[in-house]
C-alpha cells in the first residue's frame, strides 16, 4: 500500500509540472502571439515587432525550452522517488 501512495504522489507532482509548463506555453503562444500582439509590436526585435516574433518564433523557442526544463524536473523527481535509471540498472 505504501508503494501505491508513492506512485500517486509521483504522478500528482508530474501532473503539476505539466500543468504549470503548459500554462506558460499557452500564455506565451496565445497571449503574446495573439492577444497582446498589437502592444508587443511597439517593441522592435530584429526589424520586426515583438508580437510578430512571439507568434512566429518565440512560442517555438519557449516550447523547446520547456521540454528541457521538463526533462530536468522529471530527472529530479525520479531521483527523489527512487525511480531513476541508475538505481534500477536499466541503462
Amino acid at each position: 500500500m505504501a508503494h501505491r501512495s508513492k506512485y500517486k504522489q509521483y504522478w500528482r507532482k508530474n501532473l503539476q509540472y505539466l500543468s504549470i509548463l503548459l500554462t506558460i506555453w499557452f500564455a506565451v503562444s496565445y497571449g503574446f502571439g495573439i492577444l497582446l500582439v498589437d502592444q508587443l509590436d511597439q517593441i522592435r526585435l530584429g526589424g520586426f515587432g515583438l508580437g510578430f516574433w512571439f507568434a512566429q518564433q518565440g512560442s517555438i523557442y519557449i516550447f523547446v525550452l520547456i521540454i528541457f526544463v521538463y526533462v530536468w524536473l522529471m530527472n529530479r523527481l525520479d531521483r527523489k522517488f527512487g525511480f531513476d535509471e541508475k538505481e534500477h540498472g536499466d541503462r
